[in-house]
């Protein structure tokens, strides 16, 4: 059956990726020996979860083997295990099981992406990264198109079609998340915290690096910035040679103007010496309105006269 369009597609388990059981060809390796996946886009945060890791291997060991490939000088770069081998390091242990696999460059960043990828709690910075990462690989896997065929993943299954299926989000979705590769640190850490919504940062990205850092200020000024508000920038203003002060005197006359939250409260007890008792709420409501209209013509009239 036919996957509909944005529907969650299971994605293979790095077990099947590898076509080998996670025990098999295990072999243990010195903790020092592995160093991390170059530019490696998943956070290893010494939160909650790795404290409950921790403690799971202090008492069982590590039950999934790390995978790893050899490099030149007799060490290993980390493929899949990242947070494994951080808390077998918290745990005290000095070598940790491994499987390890000949594989290229872009077999490698497939393969770390897809067995990341799949966990529950991804920040929009770790998908951004990953997804490029990916979708770079995927593309040089691909190769110079042959004469019959625009794309060797398919005229009608482009790399972003097939790496949106793959993570089970829409092409627009999948391109939004890359972007954001494209912000400055500091306004891709408010994505991640949630203070710049995601289409937000999308436009903001498009920005250059000097106006992003201005952008950041002014929302770390201000505490909010609105998409219109950088849509509207970005096609209004000339870009290359505006100021600071110009920006910022753009974005203030987009912002929005807070509603007054004061309320007016008038007794019933105090309005019932003005109204006789037998005039009803609305009819009270209508007297208002008109004698407040009357006294602010009479407001108008005295300033006219001045």
């Amino acid at each position: 059956m036919a996957n509909r369009p944005g529907q969650k597609i299971k994605m293979t388990s790095i077990d099947e990726l590898l076509c080998v059981p996670s025990t098999e060809g295990t072999t243990d390796i010195e903790v020092e020996a592995i160093y991390p996946f170059e530019n490696h886009p998943f956070k290893v945060l010494d939160d909650e979860k790795m404290d409950e890791l921790v403690e799971s291997i202090k008492a069982n060991g590590i039950l999934t083997p790390v995978i790893v490939r050899p490099d030149d000088e007799g060490t290993y770069e980390m493929i899949s295990g990242h947070r494994r081998l951080h808390a077998a390091k918290r745990a005290g242990l000095h070598k940790v099981p491994a499987i390890i696999k000949e594989v290229t460059d872009d077999e490698a960043t497939i393969m770390m992406v897809d067995a990341n990828v799949q966990r529950e709690e991804i920040l929009p910075s770790e998908k951004a990264f990953a997804y490029k990462m990916r979708y770079d690989a995927m593309k040089r896997q691909a190769g110079r198109p042959s004469k019959n065929n625009s794309s060797q993943v398919g005229r009608n299954f482009q790399t972003d079609v097939v790496l949106a299926q793959q993570v089970g989000e829409s092409r627009n979705q999948v391109h939004r998340f890359m972007k954001l590769t494209d912000l400055i640190p500091e306004l891709l850490e408010m994505v991640d915290v949630k203070k710049i919504p995601l289409m937000t940062a999308v436009e903001i990205a498009n920005l250059s690096k000097r106006v992003q850092q201005w952008t950041y200020e002014y929302i770390k000024e201000n505490g909010v910035i609105k998409w219109e508000m950088v849509t509207a920038f970005r096609r209004e203003v000339d870009k290359e040679n505006v100021t600071q002060h110009e920006l910022i005197t753009f974005y203030n006359s987009l912002k929005p103007v807070p509603s007054s939250k004061k309320k007016i409260t008038l007794s019933e007890r105090k309005l019932n010496q003005y109204f006789p008792g037998t005039m009803s709420v609305k009819d009270r409501e209508n007297l208002i309105y008109e004698l407040l209209a009357k006294w602010k013509e009479e407001q108008a009239f005295e300033e006219d006269e001045e």
